[in-house]
């Protein structure tokens, strides 16, 4: 196709619109963080280098040129967090847990233990919310929570309605921080989450919300919140929040999750 002094074919608008999509996706990812400007600063740079070299202006575009190069050694490290999230997301796209076709035909082991606990989990997070006690519980499901376990006290224990009410009693050395299940137990407690730098997140929400927003920008675990203050009850995965939740709505949430995420 020939638009004036142009020639345009199919190739062309594949490219146009693959460059599109990924600087949606990258718009998406830094959306109301305080990367969003330092992006479209570079952006403004990048554009005046342009302007500056389509003119002739040697001087000028020499210095932008090599404040581009070393841009985007600066970028990369900036925008660490951002790209690693935009790569687990293709790489969980590709995942045939994640593809509906592929699903179709892939049955994910479950294991029974994982099961088991859910009903000691709701029970303890009912108690927990009519107490207005806070609780941040985080269930891990393909990606390996080792490092996260590691940060706290590890205890390998059957998992308890009456040992997580017991690790989340404002008087135990073990309420701070959070509680891991991993493979149908109780991995560790008071482990150390990595915490949302996102603003997008409600400035109404806090520390424990901001850590299982981190959390699940991270990996692909589950995250409960119970609030001390409101006695609200949250579920946090893949970076999305569900907030005021029922029992019944978790349980179920739960079930999904375990079963067919």
């Amino acid at each position: 196709m020939q638009i004036g002094f142009l020639t345009i074919d199919w190739i062309d608008v594949l490219d146009i619109l693959l460059v599109a999509f990924m600087l949606y996706q990258i718009y998406k990812l830094i959306q109301g963080s305080i990367a969003n400007k330092i992006f479209f600063g570079y952006l403004m740079v990048y554009g005046v280098y342009l302007v500056s070299k389509a003119l002739g202006m040697e001087f000028l575009s020499s210095i932008l040129g090599q404040f581009m190069n070393m841009g985007v050694l600066a970028l990369l490290i900036i925008f660490q967090q951002e790209i690693r999230r935009f790569l687990m997301m293709l790489g969980r796209s590709t995942s045939i847990r994640e593809n509906t076709l592929l699903k179709k035909f892939y049955t994910p082991k479950v294991a029974k233990e994982n099961i088991n606990t859910l009903q000691s989990i709701v029970e303890a997070v009912k108690v927990m919310s009519l107490s207005y006690t806070g609780a941040l519980i985080v269930i891990e499901k393909e990606d390996d929570l080792k490092k996260f376990i590691e940060s706290g006290d590890v205890l390998d224990a059957e998992v308890s309605k009456r040992l997580i009410l017991t690790i989340f009693h404002k008087n135990s050395p073990l309420h701070d921080g959070a509680v891991i299940i991993k493979d149908g137990r109780l991995a560790a407690a008071r482990c150390m989450l990595p915490v949302s730098e996102s603003g997008t997140i409600s400035p109404t929400l806090g520390f424990r919300h901001r850590a299982a927003f981190g959390m699940s920008e991270q990996t692909d675990a589950a995250i409960i919140v119970v609030s001390e203050e409101k006695a609200e009850i949250s579920f946090v995965n893949h970076g999305g929040i569900f907030r005021n939740m029922s029992i019944q709505d978790l349980e179920a949430k739960l079930k999904d999750y375990i079963l067919n995420d």
